[in-house]
């Protein structure tokens, strides 16, 4: 079951780098946890990767955030906001976004910020 968590993560990080509403970090940070549970190999391998290693060492060391990515993550959660005012969704689905996009904006603003460059 691990495996397939691994895998899945894996495979929704790497769509996430090709398409800005899907988050690359977070995914990758899973499969690198899942995959621990299952092949510590993949996981070293992710750890030690130039692309997402600084990113997963930042979280499981103190579960911190680069800035960078911390405003990536902002922006595109703005973005996604103002599309579904832009596009008129109706104001039920508008308040339920603003209120999940808040929430997650205070997580991520409240974590440390990580060394990521």
């Amino acid at each position: 079951m691990w495996t397939i968590i691994g895998i899945v993560s894996l495979i929704l990080g790497a769509i996430g780098t090709v398409l800005p509403i899907l988050p690359t970090t977070p995914f990758v940070i899973l499969a690198a946890f899942a995959f621990g549970k299952s092949i510590p190999r993949v996981q070293r391998w992710l750890e030690e990767s130039r692309a997402f290693g600084p990113a997963i060492k930042d979280w499981n060391a103190n579960g911190a955030i680069a800035p960078k990515h911390k405003a990536m993550a902002l922006t595109v959660m703005f973005l996604v906001l103002i599309a579904s005012v832009i596009l008129q969704f109706s104001v039920t689905i508008i308040l339920v976004q603003a209120a999940c996009i808040g929430l997650a904006a205070a997580f991520i603003l409240s974590r440390p910020n990580g060394t990521e460059q």
